[in-house]
């Protein structure tokens, strides 16, 4: 807020003066507290009279108040003096009264109550004529007997007015506006209401707008419940739950948004503190409303897993996907199976749910036709259509949990209530498609296992598939194979692309030309296409060059045939250049790839590259998957592949191809490396390379680079396993790539490609790349929380990088080991390894390695009670980062730092290091300390008796971990939240962290468990 110039406001702020009446105060049952009405809901003024809006013009000067905070005035931004707190009394009296006349006794009573001073009416008139000369004469008036105040520029008004909205607004369907609505009305608090103003009349009023914020407050937290962010409204409704005890809306909100975030026995918990509670402090039951919901979360109610439906029309649906990609314009033939197709889908409404799996070969135009069916049957799928590419054909076909997750973002669910296992999304997928009509188009699929938890459930909806295989085994699937077209066929599509004008004079060219295709749509229209861009040519010459067998495969499966001398016909006809192009760029294993990565591919500028790229994309050979990124039909990759193996000469030209990708990857990441971590020297420690990459001058320019290329680059990396001469390269991009290993959607892969290498380098007897392989290995096996295998993979590595006299990694070896050691328990053996790797940094003038061995040093200092020594190292560590403006690991030290604080007693300088450490991280993406450093800020919370605020922190590092950190790291943070939440009374919910923390630490064998059982004896025990 900014305080000089006023609350923030919406630009609707009212300058008018429509009247401003009092909001809802919700309605006492038995000593506790219930919502009435809606978030906009405005009854009548506490005397019970109506509000009236004078109709005269507006004389307020371009006056604002607010009284939702303290009573301050504001003149065109400016600040107005409101003068002593009675004063301010008087102004809030006056103004919450919405422009009506207050007469001097109901002043006199607002201000003093029932004991006024003698000169209570004397001072009324000052004050008035004080503030009547600050703000305007027109402003504030004197009639009957007593004063009015003629403006509506109130921050009351406008959260009204809102609120007011956000109902209208929920009520249409449109969620997502009525909660920035809610969100809006509710940021124009600014503190305690009527902050410092003295009187009975103040008092009561603030009461009552601190009433209606928490009401706003559950209608927005409503919200977010409808629109699926659970996991994120649990930290907020923790706190508030805290700070509201007797509330029983705000607890209903918490166990909904517990059991819908998977967290069953925590909701079952908080009810049952719930009726802890009220009967010790009012003698009564929990509502009617909350032990319903206390037996369906029992009941495992299956329509308490999705939101509750709003009364909005039917034609609003949450989410309403149109995947499909655009139908081809001179769609050709296929009228029969069109026809039988399209009856199936129409008939899919009130029916066991339909699927059509359409089978042929390669380019045979599976996707087009079904792609034209799915375009047609649109109108019997009101709710939406599904599309996704399986990329079944190729080695890297799309995970199913990967698909459902996408199709669940698309069906209107937030990313946080999308479960992490296969089983768990196509169950809430089926769920989600429940009622609803929606077809889902699975395109180019691998097999039926592949596509089983893609299928919905129900009536209403249909799925339609396409593969190169025949799904026998799908059940109750209606079968459809699809053949060549007939030479009619053909000849109609071929004259579509090219023209009646040029075939009419040319039939038997035109016949010969669809015949040499096979009579296959893509060879048709690869054809048809270059012809069509070629005025010059007549049908006769292409169909000469078709004629031309040497130009196509010799050795053929027969199943493959006609695919394979589809693509052959597009290559023919290619320049040399773009040929070489299309060859070379088919060697990248990645799913895509960028225009800089594929000029280094073909060892050109980025303008001339481009100009190639977009020549195959034009002949239907390359297909541009986004602005700048360009990606190959699975088989034509398979085709591209042959054609190197055939054509590429000298051959050793494939093999500089990928060695120049990897340069161009290892040198861009070196360099993101670099910008990321100033002065550390893992960069000068990496394999020289030949090919420039891409050099950033802003970091965030920088990481967008490396998470956007992660799955292009972690495919050129196992890549490099094959040959012994990019092995070691392949090895220091995983290095300095490392972020990629706590990026979450990324650590499996890297952890994956990490092995391969490894292995790689233990089959050519390659101990260094060996050494740093096995670093890269534990250092990913740490960020998820597999501390054992990090262990043995950091002793294999220092054992190899002794062996070789590589010095970088003994260093980070040792550094390894000591957090390790730390982790279990074993603290003499982390002091000896962080005080080598200490050492060993500084003898490699590896300054940043060395701040972070002290940083580690710190911590093993702090788990053997020598808090001083840890608080100096911690320190000296940070000061060395900052020294070299290293900024994400200067994070690593306040972390350390602040952690040594907190165990110091140093809590205000402990929460303020580690809170400067959670902005950097989150600034840089860096998911894992970012949740960590959450949790070290509940700690910190703790230790000062704010337990609503550690809970809060808590469960918002829940979230953030989700995916990333391990098991491990979840056990610690629960341990902690079940402090936060036996410090705010809520036992049950806090045993039932400690249960789930005791099974974690017993599975992995932690020393935790001991702590765990502990804290569950005690609170069994009172």
């Amino acid at each position: 807020m900014d305080r000089e110039n006023g609350p923030r406001v919406p630009a609707r702020f009212p300058g008018g003066n429509d009247a401003t009446t009092e909001p809802a105060v919700p309605a006492q049952r038995n000593g506790r507290t219930t919502a009435a009405g809606g978030a906009g809901e405005r009854p009548a003024d506490t005397d019970d009279t109506a509000a009236k809006a004078s109709a005269e013009p507006s004389a307020d000067g371009g006056l604002r108040f607010g009284v939702l905070g303290p009573v301050r005035a504001w003149r065109d931004g400016e600040p107005v003096p409101t003068g002593s707190p009675q004063q301010r009394a008087l102004l809030a009296a006056l103004l919450l009264r919405g422009g009506r006349t207050a007469t001097a006794h109901e002043l006199i009573d607002a201000l003093w109550g029932e004991e006024p001073p003698s000169q209570a009416l004397a001072a009324v008139r000052t004050y008035a004529s004080r503030l009547r000369k600050a703000l305007d004469p027109k402003v504030l008036v004197s009639e009957s007997g007593g004063y009015a105040l003629r403006t509506a520029a109130l921050d009351v008004t406008a959260a009204q007015e809102l609120a007011a909205e956000a109902d209208r607004l929920r009520a249409a369907g449109d969620r997502a506006a009525a909660r920035e609505r809610l969100a809006e009305a509710l940021d124009l608090w600014d503190g305690e209401v009527l902050a410092s103003v003295p009187g009975p009349y103040a008092e009561t009023q603030r009461t009552r707008l601190e009433e209606w914020r928490i009401t706003l407050l559950e209608t927005r937290l409503d919200i977010d419940l409808e629109v699926g962010a659970h996991a994120e409204a649990v930290s907020e409704l923790t706190a508030l739950t805290a700070a509201h005890p007797l509330r029983e809306r705000l607890r209903e909100l918490l166990m909904l948004a517990l059991y819908r975030s998977g967290r069953q026995a925590e909701a079952l918990a908080v009810y049952a503190d719930t009726r802890r509670l009220l009967a010790d402090e009012l003698g009564v039951d929990p509502t009617p409303e909350l032990s319903r919901l206390q037996q369906r979360i029992l009941q495992a109610d299956a329509e308490l897993a999705r939101p509750v439906e709003e009364p909005v029309p039917a034609a609003a649906p949450v989410a309403r996907p149109a995947q499909l990609p655009a139908t081809v314009p001179d769609f050709t033939g296929r009228a029969a199976f069109v026809r039988e197709l399209g009856a199936r889908l129409a008939t899919a409404e009130g029916h066991v749910m339909a699927v059509s799996a359409l089978a042929g070969i390669g380019g045979v135009g599976k996707t087009t036709l079904a792609v034209h069916v799915a375009h047609e049957a649109r109108p019997h799928f009101p709710d939406g259509q599904l599309y996704v590419d399986l990329q079944g054909a190729g080695s890297g076909a799309a995970a199913p949990e990967t698909v459902l997750g996408s199709f669940l973002r698309a069906l209107g669910t937030a990313d946080t209530a999308i479960p992490d296992s296969l089983e768990d999304r196509a169950a809430l997928y089926r769920s989600t498609l429940d009622g609803r009509r929606v077809l889902v188009l699975l395109d180019n699929a691998r097999d039926a296992a592949q596509i089983r938890p893609l299928l919905p459930g129900t009536a209403g909806c249909a799925a339609l598939v396409t593969s190169r295989i025949r799904m026998v085994d799908l059940a109750g699937a209606h079968l459809v194979d699809l053949d060549v077209m007939s030479p009619e066929e053909a000849l109609q599509l071929f004259t579509r692309i090219v023209g009646e004008e040029r075939v009419r004079s040319e039939r038997e060219a035109a016949l010969d030309v669809v015949a040499a295709c096979g009579f296959l749509p893509l060879a048709i229209r690869i054809a048809a296409s270059r012809l069509a861009a070629r005025r010059t040519w007549t049908v006769s010459v292409l169909a000469a060059k078709l004629a031309d067998e040497r130009r196509r495969l010799d050795e053929l499966q027969a199943g493959d045939l006609a695919v394979k001398a589809t693509f052959e016909l597009g290559y023919g006809q290619l320049e040399p250049a773009q040929a070489r192009a299309f060859r070379l760029l088919g060697l990248a294993d990645g799913p895509d790839i960028s225009l800089a990565a594929a000029a280094a591919v073909l060892d050109l500028s980025l303008w001339d590259a481009e100009d190639l790229l977009e020549a195959l994309v034009d002949t239907s050979l390359l297909e541009s998957a986004a602005p700048g990124r360009y990606r190959y039909h699975d088989l034509v990759r398979l085709y591209a592949r042959a054609c190197a193996d055939r054509d590429e000469q000298p051959p050793s030209e494939k093999e500089a191809a990928l060695s120049r990708l990897l340069d161009f990857y290892l040198s861009t990441a070196a360099g993101v490396y670099a910008i990321e971590r100033p002065g550390d020297r893992l960069v000068d420690h990496l394999e020289p390379t030949a090919y420039e990459g891409l050099t950033f001058t802003d970091r965030h320019a920088a990481q967008d680079w490396l998470y956007a290329e992660a799955n292009g680059l972690l495919a050129t990396v196992r890549q490099s396993a094959a040959s012994p001469i990019t092995l070691r390269r392949g090895v220091d991009l995983l290095w300095a790539s490392l972020d990629l290993a706590e990026s979450g959607a990324n650590s499996r892969e890297y952890e994956t490609v990490a092995t391969v290498l490894r292995e790689a380098a233990q089959g050519a007897a390659d101990f260094r790349a060996e050494g740093r392989a096995a670093l890269t290995l534990a250092y990913v096996q740490h960020v998820a929380g597999r501390f054992d295998q990090a262990d043995g993979h950091a002793h294999e590595s220092m054992d190899l990088a002794s062996t070789t006299g590589d010095d970088l990694p003994l260093c980070w070896a040792a550094n390894a080991l000591g957090i390790m050691a730390l982790y279990q328990g074993r603290n003499a053996d982390g002091e000896r390894f962080l005080t080598q790797a200490t050492e060993s940094f500084r003898a490699c003038d590896d300054a940043a390695g060395e701040a972070s061995a002290l940083c580690n040093l710190s911590r093993i200092h702090l788990a053997m009670g020598q808090t001083d020594i840890a608080v100096e190292l911690a320190q000296r560590g940070s000061d060395m980062y900052d020294a070299m403006g290293h900024a994400l690991k200067g994070a690593n030290g306040r972390y350390a730092l602040g952690l040594a604080l907190t165990q110091s007693g140093q809590l205000v300088e402990a929460a303020g290091r580690l809170t400067e450490a959670l902005e950097v991280f989150q600034d840089s993406r860096q998911r894992l300390w970012e949740g960590m450093s959450l949790f070290r800020i509940a700690e910190v919370d703790i230790a000062a008796r704010r337990f609503a605020q550690a809970a809060s922190n808590s469960e918002t590092a829940l979230v953030v971990l989700r995916g990333v950190g391990g098991e491990w790291r979840r056990g610690q943070v629960l341990v902690v939240l079940g402090r936060a939440l036996s410090g705010i009374g809520q036992h049950g919910r806090a045993r039932v962290c400690w249960r789930e923390a005791l099974d974690i630490f017993v599975e992995l064998g932690s020393p935790e468990e001991s702590e765990v059982r502990a804290l569950l004896l005690e609170t069994a025990a009172a």
